[in-house]
């Protein structure tokens, strides 16, 4: 197995069981806090293990104006409005509005950095999205008319378009030789930060939850599915470029399928089994240089 395939898997495991970890978080903590408490978490730590690895924290003017965009939209907003979604819409139409995320950050990453994707490369990209509509497929049909689903829909859309604009930026800041433990530890708390004005204008308590399965979650959360994991998406920007990087996102609801059968007994259908083949299929095209 090639690095850039054990990157992928390994963005997709991370992530994916950030799914099942979030949902030890449901309570009286709201979603948007949890997200806030998350981020600032993140970047702190970050912040420490820079200091451990003597990783230089300064950053020029040139990069900051970068470093507060990335941090706002893509450890901010991006997840802030996924969550907002979920609240309106099953989670089965948000994560296949969320896998065009792909598509954005190659049509961003032309329009910033110039880079391209093959007629492969985006045929890889429309399987993953068509193996995702057939993975959640029930919910689709269930998803119905009316403002609250037009809603629930344009929050997620802003969440693929924000987690797009974040690779982007994500590239950009490698080419530029900007550490990556740098732009995550202000990426995070920057997008804590966001997170939590946002829920103070929503009027949301800033509650914390003392119980186990929340603080494990919440610390699975910061460290490998954050620090970690955006250690290893963003050597993946540096390595395959923003547009195919982003097509990790369609292979997360297929590891959260997986994990929520061995610990949920979700009982898979055969449109799950051959939405995950697809998406999988793509993946082979998404890789292949």
């Amino acid at each position: 197995m090639g690095v850039t395939a054990l990157l992928f898997i390994s963005t997709a495991l991370l992530w994916g069981g950030g799914a099942l970890a979030t949902a030890f978080q449901a309570g009286p903590v709201p979603a948007v806090v949890s997200v806030g408490w998350r981020m600032v978490a993140a970047g702190l730590l970050m912040m420490g293990w820079a200091h451990i690895r003597g990783v230089r924290l300064r950053l020029t003017a040139a990069d900051w104006p970068w470093t507060v965009l990335q941090g706002v939209a893509f450890y901010g907003l991006a997840f802030v409005a996924f969550y907002s979604a979920v609240r309106l819409i099953p989670s089965g139409p948000a994560a296949l509005v969320l896998s065009t995320s792909s598509v954005f950050a190659g049509l961003i990453g032309r329009a910033l950095l110039g880079t391209s994707l093959t007629r492969r490369h985006l045929a890889g990209l429309a399987l993953g999205i068509g193996g995702v509509a057939l993975v959640f497929a029930p919910d689709l049909a269930r998803l119905g008319e009316g403002p609250r689903a037009l809603e629930g829909l344009a929050w997620a859309a802003v969440s693929a378009v924000a987690a797009a604009l974040g690779t982007v930026i994500g590239a950009r800041h490698q080419a530029r030789g900007l550490a990556p433990e740098a732009a995550i530890a202000w990426g995070g708390l920057i997008g804590g930060i966001t997170a939590l004005m946002v829920a103070l204008l929503q009027g949301a308590p800033f509650a914390f939850d003392w119980s186990w399965h929340y603080g494990l979650s919440l610390a699975y959360l910061a460290l490998p599915a954050s620090c970690l994991n955006f250690l290893i998406y963003f050597d993946l920007v540096r390595r395959v470029g923003p547009g195919r990087a982003a097509y990790a996102m369609t292979l997360v609801p297929v590891v959260a399928l997986a994990l929520s059968w061995g610990f949920e007994g979700l009982l898979l259908t055969p449109a799950m089994l051959a939405g995950a083949g697809v998406i999988l299929c793509g993946n082979l095209l998404v890789l292949r240089r």
